[in-house]
């Protein structure tokens, strides 16, 4: 397999280019947003096994208190972002639109009362089981959005291989800056992240992928790099969406192609977000689980947009209130980028692990929601990184033909809204090929109970 040079600008072939937005928060450094008064944690932030509730209602918990757990290999615990009082353990609103149980917190007493996790004197002694187990019980997953349990992921099977990192600092969804200012401002402390993920692997060739739209990034990780006498390298990557996206992202850097239906440990890879080594360095060093991360709060719709250092299960409302709220004009709000983001209809849903960014929209800046029969241009076939044919999979999840669905590689496609943004006709093409994926999923499990 051919490997990429650290010096020249890569890329992946196809994908689209949608106007960035990113200078409306860039050059706004982050800002610790106030406790607050509550907060509202799914029992579920993660791929795999959900957790069971740990507390319920009365009980008085301290910040960084476990509050949820699975004895499940793939799942991941929960704790308390505030310190406070139980008020609940209920279903309540979640940004994917359907209620989810959930433990509601009030904030009462002395925030000071943390719970911290017990970790090793020098990670950089300690043995690699030791540092998953403090990476499991500190609840990090995945923060640029898959939410996979990070320590999962650090124990590939032996059949396996690993040889590569790649740290993802491309963050080529419009608008979100989170990841972009955590790299200015925690240079240090994501570089040592990624060298104690890199030890859980036993490996030693890192990679830090930046677009090239964030040189300001790419150089101060190039100069903290040489600083701390670390064996990473920065690859410049081409400004283009979804860079970002794994498989896209090893094409770019390494010249590997993952299989379809494959994952980067396939090809000798593992891939972890900005956020996601940050994370790791504050419970590996700082004994601090998961309870807050930087969000990117922005949109015309946003009268100060920032980027916010927030609790997870705070409210949208607080993070919107926190930006100076919204314009009277605001027509949609999306968690996450309007590429890939979920749209939502309350603002009392709760931030989440994965929660990168709360985008606030006038009705001028979206797309003509209007649309009409495919004329069989290509258009998105030609943008697609993962070489489909999004508008015969699309049709034929709208048509309930299934099976065809699966034979035309609807499990390949990763949802990153490149055929949806170019499509002249306007065709929901995304939405109808997640149709097809639960269809399909369900068709596939009834016949399996039949048998």
């Amino acid at each position: 397999m051919s490997e990429r040079t650290s010096h020249k600008i890569s890329t992946f072939r196809k994908g689209v280019h949608p106007d960035e937005f990113k200078n409306l928060t860039c050059r706004i450094p982050s800002m610790d947003m106030p406790l607050p008064a509550e907060v509202f944690i799914p029992l579920q932030q993660h791929i795999g096994a959900p957790c069971e509730a740990l507390v319920a209602k009365g009980d008085m918990v301290k910040t960084g208190q476990k509050i949820g757990d699975s004895s499940a290999f793939v799942t991941s615990p929960i704790h308390a972002t505030i310190t406070g009082k139980v008020m609940g353990v209920a279903s309540y609103p979640h940004p994917l639109g359907a209620k989810v149980p959930m433990i509601h917190i009030k904030r009462e007493g002395d925030e000071d009362e943390w719970e911290l996790l017990t970790v090793p004197e020098n990670w950089e002694s300690a043995s690699r089981e030791t540092l998953q187990t403090v990476v499991r019980e500190a609840g990090i997953v995945g923060l640029g959005g898959a939410a996979f349990p990070t320590h999962v992921k650090m124990a590939p099977p032996p059949d396996k291989p690993i040889d590569h990192f790649i740290l993802n600092g491309c963050e080529c969804e419009p608008f979100l800056t989170c990841d972009h200012r955590s790299m200015l401002e925690e240079t240090d402390r994501i570089l040592k992240g990624m060298a104690i993920m890199m030890k859980m692997l036993d490996i030693k060739d890192g990679i830090v992928g930046i677009e090239s739209n964030k040189g300001d990034a790419i150089a101060i990780m190039k100069s903290r790099i040489e600083a701390l006498n670390l064996n990473f390298k920065v690859q410049s990557l081409k400004v283009k969406y979804p860079q970002g996206a794994e498989k896209m992202l090893i094409d770019a850097a390494l010249g590997r192609k993952v299989p379809a239906g494959g994952l980067p440990m396939d090809v000798g890879v593992v891939v972890n977000n900005i956020a996601t080594a940050l994370a790791v360095y504050e419970a590996v060093v700082d004994g601090k689980p998961l309870i807050q991360r930087m969000l990117t709060v922005t949109g015309d719709a946003i009268n100060k947009p920032g980027n916010l250092i927030a609790r997870i299960g705070t409210p949208f409302q607080a993070c919107v209130d926190a930006c100076g709220g919204l314009s009277d004009e605001t027509s949609q709000v999306f968690m996450g980028g309007p590429m890939m983001g979920l749209v939502q209809y309350d603002l009392q849903v709760p931030t989440l692990k994965a929660t990168s960014g709360i985008v606030c929209m006038q009705t001028s800046q979206l797309k003509n929601m209007r649309h009409y029969p495919c004329i069989q241009c290509g258009t998105c076939v030609s943008v697609c990184p993962m070489d489909l044919v999004p508008t015969r999979i699309s049709r034929l999840a709208e048509t309930g033909k299934y099976d065809e669905c699966k034979e035309w590689g609807v499990f390949n496609c990763i949802e990153c809204g490149s055929c949806a943004f170019v499509c002249p006709s306007g065709i929901p093409l995304v939405q109808w090929i997640r149709v097809g994926k639960v269809k399909t999923t369900e068709k596939q499990q009834k016949l399996k109970a039949q048998a």
